[in-house]
């Protein structure tokens, strides 16, 4: 089973587990597409259920058309990544599974396409899961990260048409890091180098206006020479088309 260590696909692993015991393994992709510390935080929620775990050291940037940055880039990056899991579970005789959900059908999913090319099974989309019933499902079974805040890859952060560096996704995951560790439950920057676009909550513009000064000269260090706040605030796929 794909296990990103999110909400989804940790409710759905806790359920995999309860019906199948140790008939399930979870694979984890570790690439500079993810913050580094998803990895590990996978790692310990695998062995708090119990769970086989492997994780995939990947170099997604080796392959053109990731790093290009097209339109249809997770696409691509899906493509080159559930390969991994597929030929983990033809090895092992299992099914493939991953924990898109019905809601994820609102947004811009090309990779989606590859998951099915695949013949990769998306339980939570069959069986008609949203993203608020999983939370409050995974709250019920006292999953540890029932109240975690959606993530996307750091690719997600940048315009589509723009080059993929690992550089500049070192950068984008410092300056949310350091976003998080002041305390904003959602955060995205998004990366118009040299203009950092911040969204979080509109209800803690506030908090961020009196760290004003601490962001700029953080960010500053990071190279970025205007740093703005969104008034949209935090949404999903800001970038896409």
């Amino acid at each position: 089973m794909a296990f990103s260590g999110g909400v989804d696909s940790t409710f759905l692993l806790s359920v995999a587990k309860e019906v199948l015991d140790n008939r399930v393994i979870a694979a984890t992709v570790a690439s500079s597409l993810q913050p580094r510390h998803e990895a590990v935080d996978a790692s310990r929620i695998a062995r708090k259920l119990g769970v086989k775990h492997t994780v995939f050291h990947i170099d997604v940037l080796s392959a053109p058309r990731i790093r290009k940055n097209s339109r249809n880039r997770c696409y691509y990056c899906k493509m080159f990544l559930m390969k991994k899991l597929k030929d983990l579970a033809t090895r092992k005789n299992y099914v493939a599974i991953e924990a898109t959900n019905k809601s994820d059908l609102k947004d811009h999913r090309p990779g989606l396409s590859a998951v099915k090319q695949l013949g990769i099974k998306s339980p939570l989309i069959e069986a008609g899961f949203e993203k608020e019933e999983i939370r409050r499902a995974a709250r019920r079974r006292g999953l540890p990260n029932w109240s975690k805040p959606s993530t996307a890859c750091l690719a997600s952060r940048i315009p589509y048409g723009e080059l993929i560096t690992a550089k500049r996704l070192m950068r984008i995951e410092e300056a949310e890091e350091y976003l998080k560790r002041l305390g904003f439950t959602q955060v995205r920057l998004r990366d118009h180098f040299p203009i950092a676009r911040i969204e979080i909550n509109p209800r803690e513009f506030d908090k961020l206006m009196s760290l004003r000064q601490k962001i700029l000269r953080r960010l500053r260090r990071l190279k970025y020479k205007h740093i703005t706040l969104d008034l949209d605030g935090y949404r999903t796929g800001s970038l896409n088309p």
